[in-house]
């Protein structure tokens, strides 16, 4: 299936955007108007940009159906002030109904059952419910476009930060599971980030990866290990050699059953080193796969 984007209608394109940009992290954004009206909606256009200086973006789009923006722009340009709250499993539905189209005037805060707190540097008002909360100015504003589904990327400076300390783990960090994020992806699904929804890459910071292309040939073109198993093992600074104080059983069996059937051996040492790779053990899994080559 091949699209061009100016071929079809703006509304199917929005629904292939979002349905294939998955999950994204929501944006629930706090504004008040020139009267000091407070206005409170999510938005999944978002993200972080940079730290230093700070920025987040996030992107309250022209309506595709009627081209017609929303009040959190109106507000963003009349003040250059927003507060940006994270959205949590618990407080996703109320965050749902905080979009609903109220009229200019009417607090999402009251309508969705949100409390809010007063802020330290900017105007609009924190969501007490959300366990982080930045206070930002807004830098600059830019307009991708003037048609139905154009964007407004809205440039943020966070200048004051709140975290809930319950969701930090042992060494002060934001703890995945504790927070429990969600994100939006295409129609009205969304995704929990918690749970067995989180692993973890290991990924050197400082120290090259050999790559999968210096992997041996026949773990390269093993029919048992993955592209992500290969990807783990071609992610070490430099070729393993058999450490011998590594002792296995599970191993020698392999070895002392199929001694006889070198390629049925070399296929369970994959299957087996597939399963350490599986649980995140990729020292073991080099020490099974260079067995298979003596």
């Amino acid at each position: 299936m091949q699209i061009d984007p100016t071929q079809i209608k703006t509304s199917e394109l929005h629904a292939y955007l979002l349905g294939a940009v998955s999950p994204r992290p929501i944006c629930f954004a706090s504004t008040i108007d020139k009267d000091g009206q407070p206005n409170l909606s999510p938005f999944s256009f978002f993200n972080v940009f940079g730290s230093n200086p700070p920025t987040l973006i996030f992107s309250p789009s022209r309506r595709v159906r009627d081209n017609t923006v929303k009040h959190t722009l109106e507000n963003v340009y009349a003040t250059k002030e927003v507060v940006i709250n994270v959205v949590t499993y618990n407080m996703v539905q109320q965050a749902s109904l905080a979009s609903c189209e109220y009229p200019a005037g009417v607090s999402e805060f009251e309508k969705a059952g949100f409390t809010p707190v007063k802020s330290e540097k900017v105007q609009p008002f924190r969501v007490k419910e959300s366990p982080v909360q930045l206070e930002c100015v807004v830098k600059q504003i830019i307009e991708t476009g003037q048609g139905g589904g154009a964007g407004n990327l809205v440039i943020c400076e966070p200048v004051m930060l709140h975290i809930q300390e319950n969701i930090l783990d042992a060494h002060g960090k934001i703890d995945p599971h504790k927070i429990d994020l969600v994100a939006r992806m295409g129609g009205d699904y969304y995704c929990r980030a918690s749970g067995s929804a989180v692993f973890e890459v290991a990924k050197p910071n400082t120290q090259l990866g050999i790559g999968v292309d210096a992997l041996p040939v026949a773990i390269r073109h093993s029919r048992i290990l993955t592209g992500n198993n290969l990807g783990q093992l071609g992610n070490v600074h430099e070729m393993p050699f058999i450490d011998a104080s590594f002792e296995d059983n599970h191993l020698k069996n392999i070895i002392q059953y199929y001694s006889v059937t070198p390629e049925e051996m070399e296929n369970e040492l994959h299957r087996y080193a597939k399963l350490l790779l599986d649980t995140g053990n990729v020292h073991a899994a080099w020490q099974v796969l260079l067995a298979a080559s003596y």
